[in-house]
């Protein structure tokens, strides 16, 4: 039978240009922050898994799990690491809470690293789509601002989804965002500004994008023996699912599959319905994955997504906030990072910390996605520990 998990520390670096920081400095303060929030020492470490996407092509360095093990004082524990392209942070918060609800260890950090900033923008972009299908996707020329674009067509031809709709995702998560000091571009704009912004790809302007970002974030996880005895936050459910990696094998452009699979198992499991869920953390890598994750998560029917956001009901204050801290776009992605910050986010919400906080949060959940949607991984996070 599996155990309980709970999550009892979160630490994360400001996320943004960070030129005077290595892969290896990222990792290494995110790690000793979260061990500070748990009150815990590095030998109480048991294990190790932190996700980074690309750290090859981005600085050179593989071998992550063995650099952040050594800087952290963590040897000689397993230490491992997990890619799944912009959901490997919650791949390796999966494995971790694995980990302990099997029994093979009783506390284990779980984190996630990216130092995207040392290259040319172009060459960013063909490091990361390296996410997507090689051979019929980026060998043609197709780049994530356009497979994004090609999806948002999709959207606006079958459900009449409009542009200043999708702009209003990045003007919320912007609001948001200007509270979170460790957000990469914290400051609020407006719907004029992002729908009136440089296109990147048909209809997909500079706004709708989020940015290329270096940063990391750790989150201890421990078994219920150990976290009864402090304040912690209970994981619920976690779940993976998997779509085609390419587009034009999907059999629709207009949602994600493999979320709305991982949502479904994830509130079977945990007990609990998405109108339940007081806050979100989604994957707003482009404005338009907002709208696809809030109707993959059932919190609006399909094709109302646009609508649910323009009426303000995603926002602080509304019927189902999302991304309080300022999400991808206003928050940064450093796309190894994004997944544990996510978790963390949602821990800070429910434990009553967040510098953007919703009364009264009690239940919350993150949906990491990786490429176009072929990844999905999704956890549940409480207050109540719920028995099974």
């Amino acid at each position: 039978m599996m155990k309980n998990v709970a999550v009892i520390g979160f630490g994360q670096t400001k996320f943004g240009e960070l030129w005077d920081k290595s892969l290896r400095d990222l990792a290494s303060e995110a790690g000793m922050l979260a061990l500070k929030d748990s009150g815990l020492e590095p030998e109480k470490i048991e294990a190790l898994y932190i996700g980074s996407m690309a750290a090859g092509r981005f600085v050179g360095q593989e071998h992550i799990s063995a650099l952040a093990a050594d800087h952290l004082g963590l040897n000689p524990i397993p230490a491992t690491r997990t890619e799944a392209a912009c959901a490997s942070g919650a791949t390796a918060f999966r494995q971790a809470v694995l980990a302990v609800a099997s029994g093979k260890h009783d506390i284990v950090m779980a984190s996630g690293v990216e130092k995207m900033t040392d290259l040319k923008t172009s060459e960013v972009t063909t490091a990361l789509m390296g996410a997507a299908d090689q051979e019929w996707e980026a060998g043609i020329g197709l780049t994530f601002p356009g497979l994004y674009a090609l999806m948002a067509r999709a959207h606006m031809a079958k459900y009449g989804t409009t542009l200043e709709q999708i702009s209003s995702v990045s003007v919320i998560n912007h609001k948001h965002g200007a509270k979170n000091k460790k957000a990469q571009y914290p400051y609020e704009i407006t719907l004029e500004q992002a729908m009136n912004s440089q296109l990147v790809a048909d209809p997909l302007r500079l706004m709708d994008c989020s940015p290329i970002t270096d940063g990391a974030a750790s989150v201890i996880v421990a078994s219920e023996e150990i976290a009864k005895k402090l304040d912690p936050v209970w994981v619920l459910s976690v779940q993976q699912a998997s779509d085609t990696i390419a587009l034009h094998d999907r059999k629709s452009l207009t949602e994600l599959a493999a979320a709305k699979i991982a949502a479904k198992k994830a509130y079977e499991e945990a007990g609990i319905t998405a109108n339940k869920m007081d806050v979100t953390e989604v994957h707003d890598c482009f404005s338009i994955n907002e709208i696809l994750s809030v109707e993959a998560l059932a919190y609006c029917p399909e094709g109302r997504g646009g609508k649910f956001v323009q009426d303000g009901k995603v926002a602080v204050g509304g019927e189902r906030p999302v991304n309080t801290t300022g999400g991808l776009k206003a928050g940064g992605h450093p796309v190894g990072a994004t997944g544990i910050r996510q978790i963390g986010d949602i821990y800070l919400q429910l434990k009553g910390k967040s510098c953007n906080q919703v009364k009264g949060a009690s239940a919350g959940l993150a949906l990491n996605v990786g490429g176009s949607g072929a990844t999905a991984n999704l956890a549940i996070l409480g207050r109540e520990l719920r028995r099974k």
